[in-house]
């Protein structure tokens, strides 16, 4: 289910507008990918985030919009890298990179480096969409597949004060590498 940021802005997109609570998105499975299009909705069926898929330069590019149009994210995966990598840029500049750290069969771990802020932990079971996010030890955003009745449909909760299109990028890099998006 999606709410968006706390305040509107060029990143977030929406806002919630005084919910003191963490902001809900309903993302689907299998429909990021390079070359297709899908939307991000809340709560409430709307429509908030448009991921945008381009595979017209050398790198495959995604780009996340808000309703507005307006592009709180672009995620490009690295060519030359040893381990799985994608940065995630904002505005021409990269604002966070993503790697895979370890993988066993129904666990992962992503490290993402942060541009100006502490580093983040993608840890959980990636192929079911039950995982979290956190920074400095603090748990900042959840994924699950739990809150959804919906075949293919999986819920990402972040908690307030974070960069709601920052934190949808990260969870659509995850899909990417982790080959289940």
């Amino acid at each position: 289910m999606v709410r968006g940021r706390r305040d509107d802005d060029d990143r977030g997109g929406p806002g919630a507008r005084g919910a003191g609570g963490p902001n809900r998105y309903q993302m689907r499975e299998k429909l990021a990918s390079f070359g297709d299009d899908f939307w991000i909705e809340d709560g409430a069926g709307r429509r908030v985030y448009k991921v945008d898929g381009k595979a017209l330069r050398v790198r495959d590019t995604l780009k996340i919009r808000d309703a507005a149009g307006r592009e709180v994210a672009e995620i490009q995966e690295k060519l030359v890298t040893v381990r799985d990598t994608m940065d995630i840029s904002r505005e021409g500049h990269t604002i966070a990179t993503v790697k895979k750290a370890l993988f066993t069969p129904l666990r992962a771990r992503f490290d993402v480096s942060v541009a100006g802020g502490a580093d983040m932990d993608v840890q959980g079971n990636i192929v079911d969409h039950q995982y979290r996010i956190e920074q400095g030890g603090r748990q900042i955003a959840e994924v699950s597949k739990a809150w959804f009745r919906v075949r293919d449909t999986y819920g990402v909760e972040i908690q307030p004060g974070q960069d709601d299109g920052l934190i949808l990028a990260i969870t659509v890099v995850v899909d990417q590498l982790s080959g289940i998006g």
